[in-house]
């Protein structure tokens, strides 16, 4: 999960339980990267480049991420307890592949409304590939962005052309 432009990318990142994540930063400033939730509690105190040490989420449950000098940065792992998950594309379409069997297909939506109930999936042998299978979600608006005053974005813009040079 990268810190790029003072934002986490991508903003969700599906994780299978004991995966290993790194945060880089690819910033020209210095990130504090946290999460208090559940799911995971760790630190990444001040630091830019590819230093940190990776943060191994190892419980399933939504993970809130945030910089702490960066109030406005907020990002969301999803750590799950099966090898069979998608994360949507610019289409809002997920694909996925999965062997036949019996399954319950879950939605998960930073913004939904309300939870999406569980939908029972049986995929069979005999079923064609790429058998669509539809949930609606509905999302609430997105907040206004919030990412500090314009006299910090202007320093911040400042900053980055003196480091960058002319």
């Amino acid at each position: 999960m990268n810190q790029r432009d003072s934002m986490f990318v991508p903003g969700v990142l599906p994780v299978q339980v004991g995966t290993l994540v790194r945060f880089p930063n690819s910033d020209n400033i210095q990130h504090h990267v946290y999460s208090f939730s559940d799911a995971k509690r760790f630190e990444l105190p001040l630091y830019t480049g590819r230093d940190a040490p990776p943060v191994l989420f190892d419980v399933t449950g939504v993970v809130v991420v945030g910089c702490n000098i960066h109030d406005w940065m907020i990002g969301h792992i999803v750590v799950l307890d099966t090898p069979y998950f998608a994360k949507t594309g610019a289409d809002g379409i997920a694909r996925l592949q999965a062997p036949p069997g019996d399954y319950d297909l879950r939605v998960w939506h930073v913004r939904a409304e309300r939870q999406v109930p569980d939908k029972r999936l049986a995929l069979r042998g005999d079923r064609a590939p790429g058998q669509a299978v539809g949930l609606a979600v509905s999302p609430a608006p997105a907040p206004a962005a919030n990412r500090g005053s314009e006299r910090l974005r202007e320093l911040q813009q400042k900053f980055r052309r003196l480091k960058d040079g002319p």
